[in-house]
């Protein structure tokens, strides 16, 4: 089996601290890149992520903490990247080591701002990394219930299948389930957009539309994102798999959803700028949306959910306005 040498977590937010204690749960010992030196010293001091998922206690014996990038690419072979996607290239600006010998997994659902890549293209064209070492973690999944050891699904996506084994079976425990696919591009993809559907659906709840439209919404989105995904990456996938429609509908119905949050926030009446205030976090929609419009105008894909919320977002349509075109458009 592929060794995967040793491993580092670069990010610090809460799917970061989410997929530390997964790893912890099948190595003896993780690496952890955080940009900031007094998040580091905090959380060595209270023995848990001082700003995320507080509740979780993690053994600080068993993690070495770095704040220099190129120190964690040169002692770690496999490089686990969570850091949202606005920020990831202000991130990799300080790298001086090259990555294309490291084995790059991207656990994060989002678009990179500006280059309009998925983060697996990026950094196969700007940083020269292989396919075959670049990996992608996806599934329905949200941070808040895996620390609390509840059932999971993943699946690790991977053109070399002994590399997404061997992180699969790292990652797996009695509470994590895991498989591997090939479908890269789809899986990074499909996580963009189950994004962009969950603003969708928070903005409909923000209406007080229903239970019985939120299920017709998921409905139709769902084949959005098929075609989208058919006319970027034709191959045979099975679209109601849990990576892709798994990860749509618990996106899409749950509160723990940032995007859902966000999105019913708008539909209540916030301003774009005061629900990004009053959350305090990233919601990776808002920017996918945008992304994802600029993508879809070279590939022309029937998307009116996407159409929509870029309308709400980026052109200040009024929500009740665009939400009641849209619903004329489903049957």
């Amino acid at each position: 089996m592929y060794d995967l040498g040793n491993i580092v977590v670069m990010g610090s937010g809460s799917w970061a601290t989410a997929i530390a204690k997964m790893l912890l749960e099948g190595v003896d010992h993780i690496w952890w890149y955080m940009r900031r030196a007094d998040t580091i010293e905090d959380f060595r001091r209270l023995e848990h992520n001082p700003s995320y998922l507080t509740s979780v206690h993690f053994d600080t014996s068993r993690i070495t903490f770095t704040t220099d990038i190129n120190e964690a690419a040169r002692q770690c072979r496999t490089m686990v990247f969570v850091t949202p996607s606005p920020y990831l290239k202000n991130h990799l600006k300080k790298l001086k080591v090259k990555l294309h010998q490291n084995f790059i997994v991207t656990a994060i659902k989002g678009i990179v701002p500006d280059e309009n890549l998925v983060c697996s293209e990026f950094f196969r064209q700007v940083y020269n990394v292989p396919d075959e070492n670049l990996a992608v973690l996806g599934g329905p999944s949200h941070a808040e219930e895996v620390v609390l050891s509840r059932l999971t699904y993943l699946t690790v996506g991977c053109t070399d299948n002994e590399k997404a084994t061997a992180f699969a079976e790292t990652l797996a425990s009695g509470y994590v389930k895991t498989k591997t696919s090939s479908d890269v591009i789809g899986i990074e993809y499909a996580s963009v957009l189950k994004n962009v559907y969950a603003i969708a659906a928070g903005i409909c709840n923000g209406l007080k539309y229903g239970d019985n439209f939120q299920s017709v919404l998921m409905s139709n989105a769902v084949l959005e994102m098929n075609r989208f995904l058919r006319a970027v990456y034709p191959i045979d996938r099975v679209i109601h798999d849990s990576v892709y429609l798994g990860d749509l509908l618990v996106t899409g119905y749950s509160n723990f959803s940032r995007n859902r949050v966000f999105g019913t926030m708008i539909g209540k009446g916030y301003s774009v700028k005061s629900a990004q205030i009053e959350m305090e976090m990233i919601a990776e929609g808002y920017y996918g949306t945008k992304c994802m419009k600029d993508i879809n105008r070279h590939y022309h894909v029937n998307m009116p959910i996407l159409d929509a919320v870029y309308n709400i977002l980026y052109e200040r349509i009024s929500p009740n306005i665009e939400i009641k075109l849209l619903t004329d458009s489903f049957r």
